[in-house]
């Protein structure tokens, strides 16, 4: 059976390939707003498919990235430190305390933007727009989360393991 600083690494290099990709989904974004505001409704709705995509993409990514955080990567970070938390909202108090994550408070509306996204579909495209706004705007709340979570990590493994 393997270790917990084994499963925690493997996860941190499935981890890592989801900020890549968020990142390069972001770039494209970017780029996409060089030219054009997305965020509103008229242009939105004239977007080529491939853009559309690109922002669908991200929206998946940004997703994968808090649940794959909060249920595979902290819960690890609280074994491998000898912390406690049973339930999640501990082990978030836990994640804010050791400054991983800045806040719960914006941890659970960036949870719950994103479901509006992802889950709901919000009938108002203002709306969606608006919160596709604030997920992209998010990008380095969610980066910062993953580098906070790596360097809380390497207190706990050594740089020769990781």
């Amino acid at each position: 059976m393997t270790n917990t600083k084994e499963v925690l690494i493997k996860r941190f290099v499935k981890l890592k390939k989801h900020y890549i990709a968020l990142s390069d989904y972001k770039q494209l974004i970017n780029d996409l707003l060089q030219g054009k505001n997305i965020y509103h409704s008229e242009i939105f709705e004239k977007l080529e498919p491939l853009d559309r995509a690109v922002l669908d993409a991200y929206l998946k990514r940004f997703a994968s990235m808090q649940d794959f955080l909060g249920a595979k990567i902290f819960p690890l970070l609280i074994d491998i430190s000898g912390l406690t938390a049973n339930k999640m909202t501990e082990t978030l108090f836990v994640m804010e305390r050791e400054e991983v994550i800045d806040s719960l408070e914006t941890w659970i509306e960036l949870r719950e933007v994103r479901n509006e996204l992802e889950h709901d579909y919000p009938e108002e495209l203002n709306q969606a727009l608006k919160d596709l706004r604030y997920c992209i705007d998010h990008f380095s709340t969610m980066e910062k989360y993953y580098i906070n979570a790596k360097t809380f990590a390497k207190r706990f493994i050594s740089d020769e393991e990781f």
